[in-house]
């Protein structure tokens, strides 16, 4: 009897004993494993690491550069223009509140998010930058900047005013600051842009020009070219403009900026677009890039979005609890 119940002992040890040796066992692989998977992690950290630095660098480059006191938003996540082989591209979009600002926003941005190496300096009408338009810019994720430039009141009280100057002035600033080589072009958030436009005016050398379509009694504006060469302009309206073009018509090149220190758009309906390009001096005729196979294609177009009417106010008595609420906070 003392003989079975030894037996029987000794049977449970071993089973105790395997189960134990089975535990250690499993242990030990569970600790293998954390070590591995944390090594990983510390090998992997410098170049996330690398990734966050070269992000603080850019926003405090952006910063820094703002030397009036307007405030700057850039984007969280900005790509490092340099970085990539093609030629940066610069936009300049000025903007201004209205009910139809975030939808044209949208628009243009959606289109340059089809652009790689492209920097979109927006640029509002305002003294301080709208939430809504950082986080409509955030969330389309094309690299920004977000600066503000409001009309000095004195043009405020012209019948016609010279709308988007002191936005495109304060672009060309950023770009003096920040930039040393590239293209940069105005493209205003209320036309339509084919992508392949973008492709061809970022090797632009000095000046670029091409037609830009439904604008004036003509339908366009366009560069004449005859044989070949650059003639003059086809616009609705000349107005004794030695440059009789579109804003959306033509690009410039960072370094040819940089050579002009003077250069900037002045504060004259009507003759923006040629006093810019006339503060560019010297600049020959000849020297004028003529794309969009030599201005026989239209790739950007006038579209100007339809004028619509302030939302009217919302009755709070009787949709105090609903989404209404939430949403007319986004309409003007």
């Amino acid at each position: 009897m003392f003989q079975e119940v030894e037996t029987n002992d000794r049977g449970k040890m071993r089973t105790f004993t395997k189960m134990y040796l089975m535990i250690c066992l499993s242990t030990a692989c569970i600790f293998l494993y954390q070590y591995q998977l944390s090594r990983a992690r510390l090998i992997s950290q410098p170049l996330h690491q690398q990734e966050v630095e070269s992000q603080q660098q850019i926003q405090q480059k952006a910063t820094d550069s703002n030397v009036s006191t307007m405030p700057t938003t850039t984007n969280p996540h900005p790509k490092v223009i340099s970085e990539s082989p093609l030629p940066p591209l610069y936009i300049i979009t000025p903007t201004f509140r209205r009910p139809e600002q975030l939808a044209e926003l949208t628009r243009l941005g959606y289109t340059l998010k089809h652009v790689p190496n492209l920097l979109w300096l927006v640029i509002e009408d305002v003294d301080h930058p709208t939430a809504l338009v950082t986080k409509l810019l955030e969330h389309i994720g094309v690299p920004f900047v977000h600066l503000v430039a409001a009309m000095p009141e004195k043009f405020r009280k012209n019948k016609v005013k010279p709308r988007g100057v002191s936005n495109r002035n304060r672009g060309l600033k950023w770009i003096r600051a920040n930039a040393t080589e590239g293209v940069f072009y105005f493209a205003d958030d209320d036309n339509t842009y084919d992508v392949s436009l973008f492709d061809q005016i970022r090797y632009t050398k000095k000046v670029s020009m091409w037609p830009v379509g439904l604008i004036t009694k003509y339908g366009v504006s366009s560069p004449i070219v005859r044989n070949g060469n650059f003639s003059g302009f086809y616009d609705g309206w000349i107005g004794g403009r030695k440059y009789a073009v579109d804003m959306a018509g033509f690009a410039v090149s960072v370094n040819f900026l940089l050579s002009r220190p003077k250069a900037e758009m002045p504060f004259k309906p009507g003759y923006e677009e040629d006093g810019f390009l006339k503060s560019l001096h010297p600049l020959d005729n000849s020297e004028i890039e003529l794309l969009a196979s030599g201005c026989t294609e239209i790739l950007t177009w006038h579209t100007q979005t339809k004028k619509n009417q302030p939302a009217q106010a919302l009755d709070m008595t009787k949709y105090r609890d609903t989404n209404l609420v939430k949403l007319h906070r986004i309409l003007v």
